[in-house]
């Protein structure tokens, strides 16, 4: 394990000798109680890394314990404990996992209810370019009670935009990312490939469900279906970030663009983003997709991205030790090799500043609890933490 700090960051200042004398004074009150002061100014950063050599950590979630559960894109899938450093397999996965092109094992998420259920949820391409998402029940090291949730209808022929992100709502449910699959990724009214838009399909959407994955009876009764369905938002291409903003419960989601048009997207139920009608991005041929992102009853992004950015994990800082930082919006990004931090306010995005800079394909980040964020880079095959000094 080794240890390093960020120093490209002042400390904060020192606060007004006034501003305690104050507290003191108050606390004095029969009727008052000292107040602490939110933290603020820039945080000194300190990043460790606790894992090398582990091939592409896909994704990751923390246990109540502290230890660390994290799946290998080849296929397979590993418990670190984090107080005795030992890195152990998981027992217990299919044998159909395939790992051909963008595909493997990807998310794994820990249930709400892990406490009570011990239950762990996992997405994977299996043989054939078809795309599951799975629970177990997680016995020390061994995943028992394999149960597949949902399969994809169709498979992705050639292997990419899986989208695959797994996270939990406030409201209690399951929501499940999900790229557009299919034969190729070719944008425009003529491309073959509408999974998109397409709503008898699993792919290209950001379904919603209850933790056994059957439909939530408030789920949106989208334009054309008869019965409602898992399907929660519509018109994605490839999502492969997703998260709640912890303060007011707000879903963004990020996605891959083609040559440029990466975006970032607040999603709301029965929202359509698009693809492939419309992006900001032209596709990797040269031609045009379509004239900008802007048409009726089309969602466009909050922020977008050209040259490409190929984000990834995302994130939202939720720890007062982060001082100005906290509330922001972390985001990892494949081709550009940065850890991105947008500031938000009111789920509105604004400035950028990159954190990890030249450290390599960052896959995922995700913000864990006592104050540590982690970070997955797929060069070295690392796993850091960082947290505020």
């Amino acid at each position: 394990m080794t240890v390093k700090y960020l120093n490209s960051f002042k400390r904060d200042r020192l606060l007004p000798l006034a501003f305690p004398l104050l507290v003191f004074l108050f606390s004095c009150s029969k009727d008052s109680k000292p107040v602490s002061p939110p933290l603020t100014g820039t945080p000194v950063i300190m990043i460790t890394t606790l894992l090398n050599n582990q091939g592409i950590i896909w994704g990751f979630d923390v246990l109540p314990n502290g230890n660390l559960l994290f799946t290998q894109k080849e296929g397979t899938m590993r418990l670190f404990d984090t107080t005795t450093q030992s890195n152990t397999m998981i027992s217990g996965l299919p044998s159909n996992i395939s790992a051909t092109g963008q595909g493997g094992l990807l998310d794994v998420a820990i249930s709400p209810d892990y406490t009570t259920s011990q239950s762990v949820y996992v997405t994977y391409s299996i043989t054939g370019g078809f795309l599951s998402l799975a629970r177990f029940t997680l016995n020390g090291t061994a995943a028992t009670n394999w149960q597949v949730l949902h399969t994809t209808e169709s498979a992705s022929t050639w292997n990419g935009h899986y989208g695959s992100r797994i996270t939990f709502g406030p409201d209690g449910k399951l929501y499940w990312s999900v790229g557009e699959g299919g034969g190729g990724s070719l944008g425009g009214a003529s491309s073959p490939h509408q999974n998109g838009q397409r709503l008898n399909t699993i792919w290209g959407k950001i379904h919603r469900m209850n933790l056994d994955g059957t439909i939530p009876s408030d789920n949106p009764l989208l334009p054309g279906q008869a019965a409602r369905s898992t399907i929660f938002s519509y018109g994605h291409r490839n999502p492969q970030g997703m998260a709640f903003e912890p303060s007011a419960n707000r879903l963004f989601v990020n996605e891959h663009g083609p040559s440029g048009g990466c975006e970032l997207n607040r999603v709301q139920a029965a929202e359509n983003f698009g693809w492939p009608l419309y992006s900001n991005g032209i596709n990797y041929n040269g031609t045009t997709i379509s004239n900008g992102h802007n048409a009726a009853g089309i969602v466009a992004p909050l922020k977008s991205w050209t040259p490409a950015f190929a984000p990834s994990g995302l994130t939202f800082i939720n720890h007062p030790s982060f001082r100005d930082w906290n509330g922001n919006l972390l985001m990892g990004s494949l081709v550009r090799r940065h850890l991105l931090m947008i500031k938000m306010t009111n789920g509105v995005p604004s400035d950028e500043t990159i954190l990890l800079e030249n450290n390599g394909r960052i896959r995922n980040v995700k913000m864990g609890p006592a104050g540590k964020i982690y970070v997955s880079v797929e060069d070295g095959g690392r796993l850091l933490s960082l947290s505020a000094k």
